[in-house]
């Protein structure tokens, strides 16, 4: 299954990973971050949360998408698996939706030719 992109919006919920040079306490864990500004699809704006609860702002924040690669001595945010599991199961069935479109409307359109063909020939 391919990789599914998940477009930031303002408010939604990543985690955070601080580089080794970032001064938030206790990177053992990913931070809960919440999206405050989105300048594409690659790079947004955080209030992050470390691990005592306190509010941090972090700007032009990398946000990895499922399967790449994060960057080497960088901050940068994630989505988390529910989130992309939930995505991947969006997408599916989105793909799904679309073939059962495309077949009903391919066999509507046979259906109606050959009747067309029928009235020709009375």
């Amino acid at each position: 299954m391919a990789n599914v992109i998940i477009p930031p919006t303002v408010g939604r919920v990543v985690w955070f990973r601080p580089s080794e040079f970032d001064p938030i306490t206790r990177c053992d864990q990913p931070l809960a971050a919440q999206i405050a500004y989105v300048w594409n699809d690659r790079l947004v704006n955080l209030g992050v949360l470390d691990s005592n609860g306190a509010p941090h702002g972090r700007t032009s924040i990398t946000l990895i998408q499922a399967g790449e690669t994060a960057p080497e001595g960088a901050s940068y945010a994630e989505w988390m698996p529910y989130q992309q599991g939930q995505a991947a199961k969006t997408e599916a069935a989105e793909a799904k939706a679309a073939a059962v479109a495309t077949d009903t409307a391919t066999q509507g359109a046979g259906a109606s030719g050959a009747e067309s063909t029928e009235d020709a020939n009375a």
